[in-house]
């Protein structure tokens, strides 16, 4: 049954991560006073913590660079407060899927997501997971497509935590994990991925090093064999302990909140939720 918590991530990743790149909320964000990109990603993502130091930002995010995140917080929460930051992004959450859901925002099928992805989230355990904790203490929304929003986005953190708890059992560190993960050639293209995380290119280089000795990635950077099998073994483990709620819904609704997902995604990236060339490989 454990399938079932990858094809979940895989049908609601979207609904929650369409919000950082909805201009709704890049517009919300710069109207607090907030720098568009970086200083509204990190205190976008991390406000529901609380005003919270530089270093809790770089250690529940992970792989982004502590350097980066230091010179963003905590000075953004001098121009605005979290709690306004929180209430902007639900806003911006709103608006955005308003605009790319259209008439669809009102749907049986939202309507259906909403309270399916509302019980399933409702089962997660906050123990040992501070971005999902931090997230689970806001108040739901009154509206189904927020809701599910609100929803997606505790699960989306849910198994982001049990993630980092993964990588560091297999002693990846969050600049290796991310190498490691774009070598696959999925996600973001490296080049993206290192410049959206704001590392440099030696700084790369050093992590493709050390992965390189580990026999993880090969001579041209690409992922091995060995690397695949600790990268299913790791995406196995943070399934199994990312199956809370998922054996708490069930599988009959698992699989029509799964079904759900599928279809309102889709309609997300037709309206372009997620820049696409982004993605692949350079």
């Amino acid at each position: 049954m454990t399938e079932i918590a990858r094809q979940a991530k895989n049908a609601l990743e979207v609904i929650h991560s369409m919000i950082y790149f909805a201009p709704e909320a890049a517009d919300g964000f710069a109207g607090l006073g907030l720098g568009r990109g970086r200083m509204a990603y990190y205190a976008g993502r991390s406000a529901a913590m609380g005003p919270v130091g530089p270093g809790v930002v770089a250690a529940t995010f992970y792989n982004f660079n502590p350097v980066s995140v230091a010179e963003a917080i905590p000075r953004a929460w001098s121009i605005a407060p979290p709690s306004a930051v929180v209430d902007t992004r639900f806003r911006a959450a709103d608006a955005a899927l308003r605009r790319m859901l259209g008439d669809a925002v009102g749907s049986a099928t939202v309507a259906e997501a909403a309270e399916l992805a509302r019980e399933a989230a409702q089962a997660c355990g906050p123990e040992g997971k501070p971005l999902y904790a931090a997230h689970a203490d806001l108040e739901w929304p009154d509206e189904p497509h927020l809701q599910l929003w609100h929803a997606a986005t505790l699960l989306r953190e849910f198994r982001g935590d049990a993630h980092i708890a993964a990588l560091q059992r297999a002693e990846l560190s969050g600049l290796q994990a991310l190498v490691l993960h774009s070598a696959t050639g999925e996600g973001f293209k490296p080049s993206a991925a290192r410049e959206l995380r704001e590392w440099n290119e030696s700084q790369w280089a050093e992590a493709e090093r050390e992965l390189r000795e580990r026999g993880l990635v090969g001579d041209d950077g690409g992922i091995s064999q060995v690397g695949v099998a600790l990268r299913e073994e790791l995406e196995a483990e943070t399934d199994a302990m990312s199956m809370a709620p998922w054996r708490a819904l069930g599988e009959a609704k698992s699989a029509a909140l799964i079904d759900n997902g599928r279809q309102l995604t889709r309609t997300l990236l037709k309206a372009g939720a997620v820049p696409r060339d982004l993605f692949g490989r350079d």
